[in-house]
C-alpha cells in the first residue's frame, strides 16, 4: 500500500497565538483508492470527510476503505480538500483578472471535490471502478459538502447517488461572507479577516486603522497581498479572539457559479430541476450534540481536559435533545419531505441510535455520549481500530457492535450497487423502505444493536413547530436567561419568531438582549 498524501493545511485545536500549531500542507490535493483484488466494473463510493470545513482528513485509520471494498465489492475513493480560509475565503480581490469561470467562485474546497469526481470519471476504470455508478457520501461537513455537490451545476453527471450522514445545507449570501460587520458581513468575513491580518502584522494598530488601510488598497494590491501570505501567516490571523482555530459557519457561499445564490434548502431541493436529483439517503445520530456538550465546561466537570461528571443530568439531556432533534428535523425530515414530492421513491432516511458504551461507575458514557455525532463512522467503514473504540465499547458489547456494523456496510453497499438500500447487499437485512409522506407508514430506518431494540423501520417524523412548543414549555434549564439564550441559538432566520421570544417563560427575553 502506498503512503497517503499529506493532510490539507489546518490549525490545531486550541493552539496559542505564540505556538500557532499547524497540521498538514497546502500541497494536499490527493486521493486514496481502495479496491478489491481483480476488481472490474464495480460501483464507486466517494468519501468526503468532516471537520467543519476547517479541519479533518481522509487519512485517518478509521476511514480506511479496505473492509468496505473487499467485503462488499465496491471501490472506495476518499479525498482531501482545501480547508478554512484556503477553501472558502470569498473576496473580490481574488476574482480580479480571473480567466476561468471557476476563478470567480468562492467555494475552492467544493471545486477540489468536483475535481476529485472528475478524476474518478477519467481514471477509476484502471482500478476496477465503474464511472457510471458513483455514490458520494460524507459525514458532518462532509455531509454538507455532499448536499452542496447535489446543488452545484458544475457537479452534474459526476455522481449517481448520495449518502448524507449528519449533514444539511445552508447557502450563505456572498455579501455576508465578504463585507465588514457593519455592512452585513459576519465576524470572520474576508474583509474582517484582512483586518485581523493587518493587525497581526503590526501594519495597523486596531480594527479602525486596518479598515482604513484595507479600503485604500486596490483590488490588485489586495490580491497580491493575500496570495503572498504563508500558511502560518494565514492561520496566525484566522483565529478566535481567545486563541485557537476559528470554527466559522459551515455555510457554503452562494457565488452563482459553484453554488446557486443563497436560497433556503427546503426551497432548493423541492424542485428536482434545481439540483442534481439522484437517489439519496439522509440521516442523523440520535444524540448528535452530546459530542460537543460532553466537553463543555458549562455542562461537565473535567480533570486534565477529560470529562469526569455531568453537572446536571436533566439539563444536559434537555440541551442535547432539543439541539439533536432540531438537527434531524432540518437535515432529514424537512428535506426528505420535499425531496420525496419532487423525485419520488428514491429518498431514504435513517437515525443511528447505537449507544452500548462503557459505564465507568463514576461516569456513564451512555449518558455522556450515547449515539453522538460521528459515532456511526466506524460502523460504516467496519473499522474499530482506534484506542478510543477499545475504551468506549466494552467487551460484552462488541459482538453486537460488529454485527450492526456489518448490516450498515451492507446497506451502504446495496445503495451503491443498486440505488437503494433494500435488504442489504446480500438480501438478508430488514427491508429499508423509502421515505413516505403518509403519516401512517414507516419512513425511517433506526440503527441499533441487538442489545437494545435492534434494526427496525419506524414512522417517526418530527416537525419544527412541535419541537418549539415543547421547548417553550421546557423547565429543565437553570433559569429564564439560559432558556432565552438557547431559543436564540436554536431558532434562527425563519424559525425565529419575535413574539415567541418576547413572551418566553411568561416574562419574555428582551431583558437579556445585549
Amino acid at each position: 500500500m502506498l503512503d497517503a498524501g499529506p493532510d490539507c493545511a489546518n490549525q490545531a485545536n486550541n493552539t496559542s497565538a505564540e505556538k500557532n500549531l499547524i497540521n498538514g500542507s497546502e500541497d494536499c490535493l490527493y486521493l486514496n483508492v481502495f479496491a478489491p483484488e481483480n476488481a472490474k466494473d464495480l460501483p464507486v463510493m466517494f468519501w468526503i470527510h468532516g471537520g467543519a470545513n476547517n479541519g479533518g482528513t481522509s487519512n485517518h485509520p478509521m476511514l480506511d476503505g479496505s473492509q468496505l471494498a473487499s467485503q462488499f465489492d465496491v471501490v472506495v475513493v476518499s479525498i482531501n480538500y482545501r480547508l478554512s480560509a484556503f477553501g472558502w475565503l470569498s473576496h473580490p480581490a481574488l476574482r480580479a483578472n480571473a480567466e476561468l469561470p471557476e476563478d470567480h467562485s468562492s467555494n475552492f474546497g467544493t471545486l477540489d471535490q468536483i475535481a476529485g469526481l472528475k478524476w474518478v470519471q477519467r481514471n477509476i476504470a484502471k482500478f476496477g471502478g465503474d464511472a457510471n455508478r458513483v455514490t458520494i457520501f460524507g459525514e458532518s461537513a462532509g455531509g454538507w459538502n455532499v448536499m452542496a455537490l447535489m446543488a452545484s451545476p458544475l457537479a452534474a453527471d459526476l455522481f449517481h447517488g448520495a449518502i448524507v450522514q449528519s449533514g444539511g445545507l445552508d447557502i450563505e449570501p456572498i455579501a455576508k461572507a465578504e463585507n465588514f460587520i457593519e455592512d452585513g458581513g459576519h465576524e470572520h468575513s474576508s474583509r474582517e479577516f484582512i483586518n485581523q491580518l493587518l493587525i497581526t502584522e503590526n501594519r495597523a494598530a486596531n480594527r479602525e486603522d486596518a479598515k482604513k488601510l484595507q479600503n485604500s488598497m486596490t483590488a490588485k494590491d489586495l490580491g497580491n497581498y493575500l496570495r503572498s501570505k504563508t500558511t502560518a501567516e494565514i492561520y496566525k490571523a484566522f483565529r478566535s479572539e481567545t486563541g485557537g482555530k476559528v470554527f466559522g459557519n459551515l455555510d457554503l457561499i452562494g457565488d452563482g457559479i459553484v453554488l446557486p445564490q443563497a436560497v433556503a434548502s427546503k426551497e432548493l431541493f423541492a424542485d428536482p430541476t434545481n439540483f442534481n436529483a439522484v437517489p439519496v439517503i439522509l440521516g442523523t445520530n440520535r444524540d448528535e450534540m452530546k459530542l460537543f456538550l460532553g466537553f463543555s465546561p458549562d455542562q461537565v466537570d473535567r480533570f486534565m481536559g477529560i470529562p469526569i461528571a455531568i453537572k446536571n443530568s436533566a439539563r444536559y439531556a434537555a440541551f442535547s435533545s432539543y439541539a439533536s432533534d432540531q438537527w434531524k428535523i432540518k437535515a432529514v425530515d424537512q428535506l426528505a419531505t420535499v425531496m420525496r414530492k419532487g423525485q419520488g421513491d428514491s429518498v431514504f432516511a435513517y437515525r443511528f441510535d447505537a449507544d452500548d458504551l462503557r459505564d465507568f461507575g463514576f461516569l456513564s458514557l451512555q449518558e455522556l455520549m450515547g449515539a453522538a455525532h460521528a459515532f456511526e463512522i466506524p460502523f460504516v467503514f467496519g473499522n474499530f481500530v482506534t484506542l478510543m473504540s477499545n475504551i468506549i465499547h466494552p467487551e460484552s458489547a462488541r459482538a453486537a457492535r460488529n454485527a450492526l456494523s456489518q448490516s450498515m456496510m451492507s446497506y451502504w453497499a446495496s445503495f451503491a450497487h443498486y440505488g437503494e438500500p433494500a435488504k442489504g447487499y446480500h438480501g438478508k437485512q430488514v427491508e429499508w423502505a423509502t421515505w413516505s409522506n403518509n403519516v401512517e407508514q414507516n419512513r425511517i430506518m433506526i440503527f441499533d444493536t441487538s442489545l437494545d431494540r435492534g434494526i427496525r423501520m419506524s414512522p417517526m417524523k418530527s416537525k419544527m413547530q412541535d419541537l418549539k412548543q415543547n421547548f417553550i414549555n421546557e423547565t429543565r434549564f437553570n433559569d429564564r436567561k439560559e432558556h432565552c439564550q438557547l431559543y436564540k441559538l436554536l431558532f434562527t432566520n425563519a424559525d425565529f419568531v419575535q413574539s415567541e421570544y418576547d413572551n418566553l417563560g411568561g416574562s419574555g427575553c428582551s431583558g437579556f438582549d445585549s
